[in-house]
């Protein structure tokens, strides 16, 4: 009788405990990232959404802008997964690699701007605690996560680019 009486108690606190943390997070978190969005979304009113859109295009002609500032902007802009729509300013060669690049941008851009991928955030979040618990700033690392993160979507772009054109002709062949 006592492992019924200990199910209900620890069954129950699981539930106690997901609400807590629910609670924690609408009244820390979510709060931050409704201004966040809200604020991204402002500014593309105010810049004007033909005038981000004239930029991808411009940025869509060139190597190094199509796999650093596109995937940059679509995850920042349109958060996930709506960023992968960036693709539509591309030729269908070239949309594999920016999907690439831009699925592998969701996760280092968290730290820094936690609304673009909150399914990320989590994994963020556990890793910033342990930093914390170190006693190590936890900026430094959002700021790290970032800018690595530029530089492995330039290569995953590179790369993918390059596989895809292999085997596009290995098709036609």
């Amino acid at each position: 009788m006592e492992w019924i009486k200990w199910l209900g108690e620890h069954f129950i606190g699981m539930f106690n405990a997901g609400g807590e943390t629910f609670m924690g997070l609408f009244t820390g978190i979510v709060p931050t990232l409704v201004v966040l969005l809200t604020f991204t979304y402002a500014v593309m009113k105010f810049i004007g959404e033909e005038r981000v859109s004239r930029a991808i295009q411009f940025a869509a002609k060139y190597t190094l802008l199509r796999y650093t500032l596109m995937p940059i902007l679509s995850v920042l802009m349109l958060t996930n997964p709506m960023a992968y729509t960036f693709g539509r300013f591309l030729p269908e060669k070239q949309k594999p690699a920016f999907y690439d690049s831009a699925v592998s941008f969701v996760h280092p851009v968290t730290g820094l701007f936690p609304y673009a991928n909150a399914g990320e955030l989590f994994v963020y979040l556990g890793i910033a605690n342990g930093i914390k618990e170190l006693g190590l700033p936890i900026a430094d690392l959002a700021v790290r996560y970032f800018l690595v993160g530029i530089v492995i979507i330039f290569i995953r772009g590179v790369v993918t680019e390059l596989i895809t054109k292999y085997l596009s002709k290995k098709i036609e062949a």
